[in-house]
């Protein structure tokens, strides 16, 4: 649920294109309710994790665990500075919609990319140190 919304919304950005105002304005409002839903999905992970690295025979200084966090605190730093404001500009007057578009596509792909290093690290466990 924190991942999966944001594949949802890459083939929603070709459609945002062309869209006519009241178009856009129904992908818009889809695009913020995914972002707050994979926020919140977020919280339940983090809880979830700190419950199992509690319970688990892990420590908080494994390199895995401490590759997630540093991911994950940047993954929370790049969705509040890469998605609302964008979306904010498309209301302006005389705002380039198609460059807030390929923006828009650009942030999805790169919180998809912290997103998925993120599950690699807590799938594998690696031992980086």
């Amino acid at each position: 649920m924190s991942i999966g919304p944001f594949f949802v919304l890459l083939p929603m950005m070709k459609r945002l294109r062309g869209a006519e105002l009241a178009k856009q304005q129904a992908y818009l409002e889809t695009f913020r309710t995914a972002t707050r839903l994979a926020k919140h999905m977020g919280h339940v992970l983090v809880i979830s994790g700190i419950v199992l690295v509690m319970w688990g025979s892990w420590s908080w200084k494994s390199s895995w665990i401490v590759a997630t966090v540093l991911i994950m605190f940047s993954s929370l730093y790049f969705l509040a500075r890469a998605f609302s404001p964008k979306i904010r500009r498309f209301h302006e007057p005389g705002a380039d919609q198609e460059k807030l578009v390929r923006e828009l596509t650009r942030s999805i792909w790169i919180y998809l990319i912290l997103l998925l290093a993120m599950l690699w690290f807590m799938v594998v466990k690696p031992e980086v140190w």
